[in-house]
């Protein structure tokens, strides 16, 4: 598994391969709670996460693609003292995102909810849910939130972008345009054509 920057915007963590295909997304849940058992969670229970999340995804997310995911990225991040300690305001290149504090002991790193970044809303005061281990939080992808600054200890989470082609085919998340589409060597962003011979990305973002 590679390490390294895990995104663009976390400079601590580890970085998972993703992979695609019907159904494909458990995978990446099964290979990164393998490799980071050490910090408590149980691989032997991530392949249970298909069977109650995908009908509870498709009941609560239709709009956003919950019953078409056919894609991920996960990753895990890491936030702790002389390095990562908190996250700007941000959205994610995912109709749905999987965020699961892994552990271990930390205080404070809130995470906090605005509006969807299409349409941004003021809060007088921002949606915020504190992290608890072994607990996940589901929201929508393009739903605008940051992480509060960590107050002490070390905080790992697992991250896991879902993608729905039958989405983001017809407008890219990121730049919210009809995609332009562009062949790209190793693995794209969930973008498909009706014949694809290479994985895709949008050329606009």
């Amino acid at each position: 598994m590679p390490k390294g920057r895990p995104n663009t915007m976390n400079n601590y963590g580890v970085g998972e391969v993703p992979r695609g295909g019907q159904g494909g997304w458990p995978a990446a849940l099964w290979a990164s709670c393998v490799a980071l058992s050490c910090l408590g969670l149980p691989a032997c229970k991530m392949r249970s996460w298909k069977r109650f999340l995908q009908p509870l995804m498709a009941l609560l997310y239709p709009d956003c693609g919950g019953g078409w995911l056919d894609s991920h990225r996960a990753f895990v991040v890491k936030y702790a003292p002389g390095q990562d300690r908190e996250l700007g305001c941000h959205y994610d290149n995912a109709e749905l995102t999987i965020n699961v504090a892994l552990g271990k002991a930390f205080t404070g790193g809130a995470l906090y909810f605005g509006g969807l970044f299409q349409a941004p809303s003021i809060l007088a005061r921002p949606l915020e849910v504190a992290h608890v281990v072994g607990q996940g939080i589901l929201h929508r992808g393009g739903q605008l939130h940051g992480a509060r600054p960590l107050g002490t200890g070390e905080r790992w989470n697992l991250v896991v972008w879902l993608r729905a082609s039958a989405v983001r085919n017809r407008l890219c998340p990121m730049c919210c345009r009809t995609p332009n589409l562009v062949d790209d060597e190793g693995f794209g962003d969930g973008f498909t054509r009706e014949e694809p011979t290479t994985v895709d990305v949008c050329a606009l973002t």
